[in-house]
């Protein structure tokens, strides 16, 4: 049920460009999954987990809490900043701070509920209208803005194009990182996970390779 070669491609690819398979954080993307492959993933000793959507993630992830006090859960699908108190109590890592208004809408309830989340920062590396994302050349105000206000941003994520060769946008977000001192990269999914860390990755996101199609 659970493809268990994943992590060994994972650090498979790291040694191939001299890298630790310890410095890349498998994220399981869970979004839509049915509970028993779950559960799978859980028995087979996955901790970190992605989802997209808050409410589901609370109906999922609430529950189990308290079974595995290890569990990490990361932000990775657009924030609507009605739904940010949730996401503030229920997730580990938000991955997806894309405007001033979310930054504001974070610092102000990680400050009511007292937690210090750490963020990356989502750039529209392919610049599509239709894509969450700041642009490239909004990243260095929304980032000074994100830590004037006390957010622990430390690092960077991107979804390429489609249809384009990702290797240049995993490129150019691990330049920007190295520019902005920030040393995280969440990039890299089912297909394109062993470019994103021979780039420089530090979480992947894999789903359908790893849980098989979305129910």
């Amino acid at each position: 049920m659970i493809d268990h070669t994943i992590q060994t491609r994972i650090e498979n690819a790291a040694r191939a460009c001299g890298r630790d398979g310890a410095s890349v954080q498998l994220v399981a993307v869970s979004k839509t999954q049915p509970e028993e492959k779950i559960d799978a993933a859980l028995r087979a000793g996955l901790c970190v987990f992605g989802e997209n959507r808050v409410q589901e993630a609370q109906k999922r992830w609430t529950a189990r809490r308290a079974d595995y006090p290890d569990l990490s859960l990361h932000l990775i699908g657009p924030l609507q900043t009605n739904k940010v108190a949730d996401a503030v109590a229920l997730f580990d890592v938000i991955e997806t701070v894309d405007r001033p208004k979310l930054a504001h809408a974070l610092a102000a309830e990680m400050r009511a509920q007292n937690r210090a989340l750490p963020c990356f920062i989502q750039v529209n590396t392919g610049d599509e209208a239709q894509k969450a994302g700041c642009s490239v050349a909004d990243l260095p105000g929304l980032l000074q803005l994100c830590r004037d206000l006390g957010l622990n941003i430390t690092g960077l994520m991107c979804i390429p194009p489609v249809q384009d060769d990702p290797a240049p946008h995993f490129r150019l977000l691990r330049d920007l990182a190295e520019r902005h001192d920030l040393p995280c990269l969440s990039m890299g999914m089912s297909a394109d996970f062993e470019t994103a860390i021979a780039h420089g990755a530090t979480h992947v996101r894999v789903g359908s390779a790893l849980f098989g199609a979305r129910g």
